[in-house]
């Protein structure tokens, strides 16, 4: 990591946003109102709320912006219908009148990478070197696992021998850590997607009762990819959600320390 400072020092790209003025209460009507919809209405979502929903879901955080995910907004109605069964024909997935399936690319971190140092390389060399230098030198050294994980391997032990002087970031140091790695920024955009089409005055469920082999060959996906969810969506009925909503004490899940 020699000569890469982007982690302890500040980096300026030459570009600047300012906040936008936010509505609290609002976001509080999108947050608490979002429920898991298990029945929907027949009333159809229009095509540009489903687009600006599933573009939104891609503006989610994630890590070192390499956005190692997929959407798969199925229309094809025989394809449609196939879901629905691999969905084990639950109410959430038959009455929905969208499903979309989230899925987790761990290996897109090659592809994307060079994407972003297309992007940076346009920029000021002089303002983006930490960043050039952390997508050359860093990034390939954390993702890349090697043949046969025999890289990542290697990575595990210089990690733990490493870690007993300073503090180190541990992984991924294999196929499992990368599934990992790529399932937490999908979930990310999962969860965006869900709150805009609740903002939007529609609902959604994000399910796993799935049969995911199944849904990788529907979709002709390939082995490196993972099906991290499948969302439905729609119109709330009457009796779409399943009661009121359980949560358990915050002091069980929040700690002050």
């Amino acid at each position: 990591m020699s000569g890469v400072d982007i982690f302890n020092s500040t980096v300026n790209l030459g570009d600047s946003e300012d906040a936008l003025e936010t509505n609290a209460a609002e976001f509080d009507k999108v947050i608490e109102s979002r429920r898991s919809v298990r029945i929907y209405t027949d009333d159809e979502i229009p095509e540009a709320i489903m687009k600006k929903c599933l573009h939104q879901a891609l503006l989610a955080p994630n890590s070192s912006n390499l956005q190692p995910w997929q959407f798969f907004w199925v229309r094809d109605i025989n394809k449609k219908n196939k879901l629905v069964e691999y969905c084990l024909s639950q109410p959430s997935a038959k009455t929905a009148k969208e499903l979309v399936v989230a899925v987790a690319r761990p290996d897109f971190w090659k592809q994307n990478r060079e994407q972003m140092l297309r992007i940076i390389e346009k920029k000021d060399p002089a303002q983006v070197k930490a960043v050039l230098q952390y997508y050359q030198k860093i990034v390939p050294l954390v993702y890349n696992q090697g043949f046969l994980e025999l890289f990542g391997l290697l990575k595990r032990l210089i990690v733990f021998f490493r870690a007993l002087k300073i503090p180190t970031p541990r992984g991924p140091v294999n196929r499992s850590g990368m599934l990992i790695w790529a399932h937490k920024s999908t979930a990310l955009a999962c969860q965006n997607f869900m709150l805009a089409m609740r903002a939007n005055g529609f609902d959604s469920c994000p399910m796993e009762g799935m049969d995911p082999v199944r849904i990788k060959k529907l979709l002709e996906l390939p082995s490196e990819a993972d099906i991290c969810m499948v969302i439905s969506a729609g119109k709330r009925a009457k009796n779409g959600v399943y009661g009121s909503q359980i949560r358990f004490n915050e002091d069980q899940f929040i700690k002050i320390v």
